[in-house]
């Protein structure tokens, strides 16, 4: 028997943006497994990930942070094509963010959550210059009445399908309907929605 003791193999040192996703990463299984994040707190997350308790507040600084960076990454990862989101005109980009939303319903839910805690940083529209030059642009082309309220257009349809998305699990069960078939009929009940405010109205309509 050896005096000596075999060396503890060195674990290796994440990197900052390794330790930085594993916390995003953590946070959101917490979310998806407990609910949303109400009462989870930074140290829940940094257990989670397997990260000193410290390095959350030295990347993260507050819970409200990390809930955002969270949103920013999910917005990252969805399908959408923001090459061409622009050029389309409005119906095609509300749907499209319909089924944006539909394949990363943990945004909004993440959204609610800073709104209901009044966290001034939170960002609904981070885009809206662009999002007033392609409504502006709407109006003009006859995709949009020129009267239309667009800022309110696309404020409601946000809302709809961010509230869509927040309780659709529940409007399923009470429903009594599967989860996929319900997105398929509300899908088609938005897009009759959209394309409806977008059509122009004539003297014998409200």
């Amino acid at each position: 028997m050896t005096d000596e003791v075999a060396a503890k193999p060195r674990r290796r040192r994440r990197s900052r943006e390794e330790t930085e996703s594993d916390l995003l990463d953590a946070a959101l299984r917490i979310m998806r497994r407990d609910g949303l994040l109400e009462g989870v707190t930074l140290r829940d997350v940094a257990s989670e990930a397997g990260v000193n308790h410290g390095q959350i507040y030295q990347y993260f600084g507050s819970r409200h942070a990390l809930l955002r960076a969270a949103i920013t990454r999910l917005l990252r990862e969805s399908a959408l094509d923001r090459e061409t989101h622009w050029e389309q005109p409005f119906t095609r980009r509300r749907t499209a963010m319909w089924d944006a939303a539909l394949r990363q319903p943990d945004v909004p839910k993440l959204e609610a959550l800073l709104a209901l805690e009044r966290d001034d940083q939170l960002v609904l529209f981070p885009e809206l210059e662009r999002t007033r030059e392609a409504l502006d642009r709407d109006r003009e082309t006859g995709a949009l009445p020129p009267d239309a309220d667009a800022d309110v257009l696309h404020a409601m349809t946000a809302a709809t399908y961010m509230g869509y998305c927040i309780f659709r699990e529940a409007i399923a069960r009470e429903l009594g309907v599967e989860l996929d078939e319900l997105d398929a009929r509300a899908g088609a009940v938005y897009e009759q929605l959209v394309t409806g405010l977008a059509a122009p109205t004539t003297p014998d309509q409200p």
